[in-house]
C-alpha cells in the first residue's frame, strides 16, 4: 500500500467515524450490509473503468452498456428459451465485443476515446429504449429463478454476494495489474504511448484488452445490478454510472493522464464513494445534492492528483 492508498484509508476512517457519531445507525448491521452490497454492485465496474484511465483512455459508456445488456439479460432469462448461464455468456460476449470495437476504434481509426466513448453512450442507450419499446424490463409476475438468485443477490454469513465477486473480481485483476507482463505494457503505454511503441510494445493490443477488460466487467455488474433492481427502465437504468466509476478510479489514485494507478487504490475508492452516498442519506441531505456531493468529490480528487504531480516534479528536479 502506498501513501496515496494509505491517505485515502485514513480518510475512510475518519469519514466513517464523523458519519458514525452523528448516526449510530451507521453502524447497524442492515445499513453496513446494504452498503457492502452497492460497494460490490459498483466496484466491479470500476475496476474496468480503472484499467481504460491507467492506459490513458476514458469509458463515458459505462452506464448505457449496464442498461443495454440489464435489458438484454433479463429478456433472454425471462422468456425462458435459454438457460441463464448462457445468458449469462451472451451478456459477457456482448460486453467484450463492445469493447473489442471501442478499441479497434481509438486505436485503428485513432479516434478520440471521448468521442468514441460518448457515441457508445447515445447509441446503447438509445438501442435498450428501441429493443423493450421504451417500456420498462422485468421478469413476469411470480417468476422465481433460485440458482440464478442465490448466485448473484445471495448472502453468505451476511455477507452479500456482490461483494463476495467484486473482492474474486479484484484478486484477479490485481495480478493481471501489478503482477503481469500486460500490467507492466499497461503502465507504459499509458505513461507515454509514442515512448511504449518504440521500446517494442504493441501498443494496440494493449489499449484494445484494456477496453475489452473494462466492458467485459461492466457486463458481469449488468447481471448483478438487474438482479439488484429486477426491473430496468432503460431510459434510466445506470444513469451516470461511468462518473461513479471515473469518480472511484480517481479517487483511488489513477491519474486521469494515464500511466498512474492501482487496483488497492480503485478499491478504497469504491468505499468511499459509496460512505460519502451513505453520508448524505443518513444526514438527511436532500437526494437532489447527490450529483453536487459526486461532482464535488470527483473535482477534489483530480486537484489533489494535480497537486501530487507537481510536488513529485518539483522533488525531481531538485534531486537533479
Amino acid at each position: 500500500m502506498n501513501r496515496k492508498d494509505l491517505g485515502l484509508l485514513i480518510l475512510i476512517l475518519v469519514v466513517g467515524t464523523v458519519v458514525a457519531i452523528i448516526n449510530p445507525r451507521f453502524l447497524s448491521p442492515v445499513n453496513l450490509s446494504n452498503t457492502a452490497n452497492l460497494i460490490g454492485l459498483f466496484g466491479i465496474f470500476a475496476l474496468g473503468q480503472a484499467f481504460v484511465i491507467i492506459s490513458g483512455g476514458i469509458e463515458l459508456s459505462v452506464g448505457s452498456i449496464i442498461a443495454l445488456l440489464g435489458v438484454i439479460f433479463v429478456d433472454l432469462v425471462s422468456l425462458g428459451t435459454v438457460n441463464w448461464s448462457v445468458a449469462f455468456a451472451v451478456v459477457l460476449a456482448l460486453g467484450c465485443l463492445i469493447g473489442l470495437v471501442h478499441g479497434l476504434l481509438i486505436t485503428k481509426a485513432r479516434l478520440q476515446p471521448f468521442v468514441v466513448t460518448l457515441c457508445g453512450l447515445l447509441i446503447y442507450r438509445g438501442v435498450a429504449r428501441y429493443y423493450t419499446d421504451d417500456a420498462t424490463a422485468g421478469f413476469p409476475f411470480g417468476a422465481s429463478f433460485p440458482t440464478l438468485e442465490w448466485l448473484v443477490a445471495g448472502r453468505f454469513y451476511g455477507i452479500p454476494h456482490s461483494l463476495i465477486a467484486f473482492l474474486i473480481i479484484t484478486v484477479i485483476m490485481a495480478v493481471v495489474l501489478h503482477r503481469s507482463v500486460f500490467g507492466r505494457y499497461l503502465f507504459a503505454v499509458g505513461k507515454n504511448e509514442e515512448a511504449a511503441r518504440y521500446s517494442g510494445i504493441h501498443t494496440t493490443r494493449i489499449i484494445t484488452a484494456a477496453y475489452v477488460i473494462c466492458c467485459g466487467l461492466t457486463a458481469v455488474a449488468a447481471v448483478f445490478i438487474a438482479m439488484y433492481t429486477r426491473s430496468i427502465s432503460p431510459s434510466s437504468h445506470g444513469n451516470f454510472y461511468e462518473l461513479y466509476a471515473i469518480a472511484a478510479a480517481v479517487l483511488g489514485g489513477c491519474s486521469l493522464r494515464g500511466g498512474e494507478g492501482s487496483i488497492i487504490g480503485v478499491v478504497l475508492g469504491t468505499v468511499l464513494l459509496q460512505v460519502l452516498q451513505n453520508l448524505v442519506n443518513l444526514l438527511g441531505i436532500p437526494s437532489s445534492l447527490n450529483f453536487a456531493v459526486m461532482g464535488s468529490v470527483i473535482l477534489l480528487g483530480v486537484l489533489a492528483d494535480q497537486q501530487f504531480h507537481r510536488t513529485r516534479k518539483s522533488v525531481a528536479r531538485a534531486a537533479a
